[in-house]
C-alpha cells in the first residue's frame, strides 16, 4: 500500500501519487534475501519528481529556521542538497568512515542486515544551529537514530528528521526510535 503526504495543493496528490510511483522502482532481496529494496536513483533522474519532492520539503521546513542539512550517505545526500539551496542552509556530509579528510566524530550502530559506523566532521556542527537531517528510507531506523546520538553530541539547538519513503507497514514502531524532541517527517509511506 502506498500513501503520499502532500503538504501543498490537495488536488495535486493523485498526480503526485502517480508520478511519484511510476518513478519508484522495487528490488527484491537485495541487497539480501527478504529485503524489498526501494530504489530512489529512479525518482532522482525525472527533474519533475526531483522537483515535487524538493518542493513539499521545502514547504514542511521553510519556517522552521534550518542553518544545516545533514545528507546521510550516500541517497541523502542528493535531496539534502537541493533543499539546501532552497532554504538558504549549509550542508554536512554524515560518511561511512575513511571517507571525510578532517577529524570526525563517530557514532555506530546495527542495521537491518549487519553492523556499520557513521562519522561527521568534528566542527561541522556547534551549538547555534538548527539542522534537519535527511535520508531516503526509513525503514528500522537505525541509521538515523545514530545520525541524531552523532548530531546530539554537538547540542544544536534543534532537531529535525526527514525521509522521502517510510516503510510504516513494515516497521511501524521505527519513528519510536527518535524520541519526542526530534520531530520525524516522510514524504511517501508504504
Amino acid at each position: 500500500m502506498f500513501h503520499i503526504v502532500n503538504t501543498r495543493d490537495k488536488n495535486k496528490t493523485k498526480m503526485n501519487e502517480k508520478l511519484l510511483l511510476d518513478n519508484l522502482r522495487c528490488i527484491p532481496d537485495w541487497p539480501i534475501k527478504g529485503v524489498n529494496f526501494r530504489d530512489v536513483t529512479t525518482l532522482f533522474k525525472s527533474a519533475e519528481c526531483v522537483k515535487e519532492i524538493c518542493d513539499d520539503m521545502y514547504e514542511l521546513y521553510k519556517d522552521k529556521g534550518i542553518t544545516k542539512i545533514v545528507g546521510i550517505e550516500s541517497r541523502g545526500f542528493v535531496m539534502s542538497s537541493a533543499l539546501a539551496i532552497r532554504l538558504g542552509a549549509g550542508i554536512v556530509l554524515c560518511r561511512k568512515p575513511g571517507k571525510l579528510p578532517c577529524e570526525t566524530v563517530q557514532e555506530s550502530y546495527a542495521k537491518e542486515y549487519g553492523m556499520d559506523t557513521i562519522e561527521i566532521h568534528k566542527d561541522a556542527i556547534n551549538e547555534n544551529d538548527v539542522i534537519l537531517l535527511h535520508d531516503d528510507l526509513l525503514a528500522t531506523g537505525g541509521t538515523m537514530k545514530a545520525a541524531c546520538q552523532l548530531v546530539k553530541k554537538f547540542h544544536p539547538k534543534k532537531i529535525y528528521c526527514n525521509f522521502i519513503i517510510e516503510l510504516e507497514s513494515e516497521f511501524p514502531n521505527a519513528r519510536k526510535e527518535f524520541g519526542d524532541d526530534i520531530e520525524v517527517s516522510s514524504l511517501l509511506k508504504f
